[in-house]
């Protein structure tokens, strides 16, 4: 898979900046912390392990993309070295022996977010761990290397088995930072056939919804939200949820299944911004949890992080269904949040970023900058994917991808086109063999009257679904898709209610505060404007009577602007989102405008919207 335009260069700047230069061997920061005599040393709560798993990861797939030689030996020295320094019994973490997760630990009183003890990123760092060496394993095949991943499983075995330790009590958040391990041992299972590793994680399963406060199949099969699992924290819930989607691939269960569906269309429905990515922050004490249903405001906050979990869980889902919405939204995440949170050098990122918000490049330790490189080396992997019948491509933008099919031999599929700036994108196949297949094009929801034609002949292109052509495919054909882009307004609502009961018990809601937004945007590009008048973090708008295209106006460029044109006052600037204010450090990015209020509308020269 080569993905170019956008995403492309998005790639390109991660392999040159952070892949390269965070992690070059074992005197890297990242790496040393797991060296001997430093963890012999470290007694705190510290969760800075999972860079190493994470790196391992991601420079994995990124050395096996490009062919990097450089890359290569950098990435074999930090395996080995880590393959080096696990101990006897399988621990590979950064902790002093007392504070390991094979012991048991006093527990203190729990904080907000659940935390039990003081070790509570020690599984974390070590599923990270697990998942990057298989990854190094899989594209570079070494015994050393799945065998320190399985010793690792072996002592997850040991201690939470053999020994009855419950996972919950080893991870902040009701556990779920632990619970997390379902995910690297179904990976293990995989990897190796071995059962015991998938007992493993169905154990981890079991013990994650038999706690109360976690209850992760009980509550969402009673229907409960998002944010009402455990601590409601975004991140780890969709990790979990992640590992869930692999046992369902592994086992088939459909409680697992009905699981996933309901907590999909939760985060999707009242948990995401415009953006796409999991956000959070409103009148929590942490920025990283979900907010109740219906809570919106444009200041939340996304965590990068939570952005790579969201993703992932996406391609876990196209893999298990095919369905469209989960390519959309991995799309909608890329194009928008992610890379919103990335800095043009590939080696800086944004912790949190925010629909209305300053962009700010986080520090050295922060987890996002590794989340945000992992997220990106989702990409290519998702882009394309074999189908039974055939190819199908999910995302779109410049680049080609080659497979091996019985039927034809060896067949590319190149894009040609600026998307996601403008619609039309030309497939152009080169085929070893002519042959009947399928293809599968995934039609946006909002290209609505999209149009497919090959070789002059018109396909059926429904918005949200896949166009399936089967037909005998010859080298040189030629597939011509046409995804109009207007730009459109979105509207949100920021209420405040108050509920009591009356005397005679029956409940009272009232509403004392609403206010109502506006965004914009075209394809799949969220846009955004800067600080109004060049100082204003906020303006309150009254938009004009009649349709959009009336008061939109898209400024043709290598990068379309879009003009907001009011009539009494100067226009209002829109850039996409990832790019707005020069993706500069410090810049501010105004997603949302707030509309004028009702009674102020009807009494306007521009009548109601």
């Amino acid at each position: 898979m080569r993905l170019g335009g956008l995403l492309g260069e998005a790639l390109d700047a991660n392999a040159r900046g952070r892949l390269s230069h965070f992690i070059v061997d074992e005197h890297s920061p990242a790496i040393e912390i797991f060296a001997p005599e430093r963890r012999a040393k470290n007694v705190e709560g510290d969760w800075y392990g999972e860079h190493g798993g994470k790196w391992l990861y991601a420079a994995a797939k990124a050395t096996a993309r490009t062919g990097d030689a450089d890359l290569l030996g950098c990435l074999r020295r930090v395996a080995d070295f880590l393959v080096g320094v696990q101990e006897a019994d399988g621990y590979l973490g950064t902790y002093a022996p007392e504070r390991r997760f094979m012991r048991r630990q006093p527990p203190k009183p729990l904080s907000w977010n659940g935390e039990p003890s003081v070790r509570t990123w020690d599984i974390w760092t070590h599923a990270y761990l697990v998942l990057g060496l298989l990854e190094v394993h899989r594209h570079f095949p070494e015994p050393r290397y799945l065998d320190t991943a399985r010793r690792i499983g072996d002592l997850c075995w040991h201690t939470l088995i053999d020994d009855g330790i419950d996972i919950t009590e080893l991870g902040n958040h009701h556990g779920m930072s632990a619970t997390v391990l379902m995910d690297p041992m179904t990976e293990l299972y995989l990897a190796t056939g071995e059962q015991r590793y998938l007992d493993l994680a169905l154990h981890v399963l079991g013990q994650a919804d038999r706690n109360p406060a976690l209850a992760l199949l009980q509550r969402a099969e009673a229907g409960a939200d998002a944010s009402e699992i455990a601590t409601g924290k975004a991140y780890q819930l969709a990790w979990n949820l992640v590992g869930l989607a692999k046992l369902y691939r592994v086992t088939g269960d459909a409680t697992y299944r009905r699981v996933l569906d309901r907590m999909w269309h939760s985060i999707r429905d009242h948990h995401l911004t415009l953006g796409g990515g999991p956000w959070g922050g409103v009148a929590h004490r942490s920025r990283e949890v979900f907010n109740p249903a219906g809570v919106f405001s444009p200041h939340g906050y996304v965590e990068t992080c939570s952005s790579l979990a969201w993703i992932q869980l996406n391609r876990e889902l196209l893999a298990i269904s095919g369905e469209a919405k989960y390519a959309e939204e991995i799309e909608r995440t890329a194009y928008n949040d992610l890379l919103g949170a990335q800095a043009p050098n590939g080696e800086d990122w944004c912790y949190y970023v925010f629909p209305n918000g300053r962009r700010v490049y986080t520090t050295y330790w922060r987890c996002c900058k590794s989340s945000g490189a992992m997220a990106l080396e989702e990409l290519p992997g998702v882009a394309y994917s074999r189908t039974e019948d055939g190819i199908a491509v999910h995302l779109y933008g410049a680049g080609a991808a080659e497979f091996v099919l019985p039927v034809a031999g060896k067949v590319v599929l190149e894009q040609r086109t600026a998307y996601p700036f403008e619609g039309e994108v030309r497939l152009k196949l080169t085929v070893e063999h002519e042959a009947r297949f399928a293809l599968r094009l995934r039609v946006p929801s909002w290209a609505v009257d999209a149009s497919i034609e090959v070789d002059g002949e018109g396909v059926e292109a429904t918005p949200g679904a896949y166009a399936v052509i089967e037909r005998v495919w010859r080298d040189g054909d030629e597939i011509v898709l046409r995804f109009p882009m207007v730009a459109r307004t979105h509207r949100a609502m920021n209420r405040n209610v108050q509920e009591s009961r009356a005397p005679d018990g029956e409940p009272v809601r009232q509403q004392v505060l609403r206010f109502d937004y506006l965004a914009v945007t075209r394809g799949p590009l969220v846009y955004a404007t800067g600080l109004i008048d060049g100082f204003k973090v906020e303006e309150t708008l009254l938009v004009p009577d009649g349709p959009e295209s009336g008061w939109l106006e898209v400024l043709s460029g290598d990068v379309p602007r879009i003009v907001l044109k009011l009539g009494y006052r100067q226009p209002l600037v829109f850039e996409p989102y990832y790019c707005a204010g020069g993706r500069k450090d410090g810049v501010w990015r105004l997603t949302w405008m707030s509309l004028a209020p009702d009674d102020a509308v009807a009494s306007s020269p521009f009548g109601d919207p």
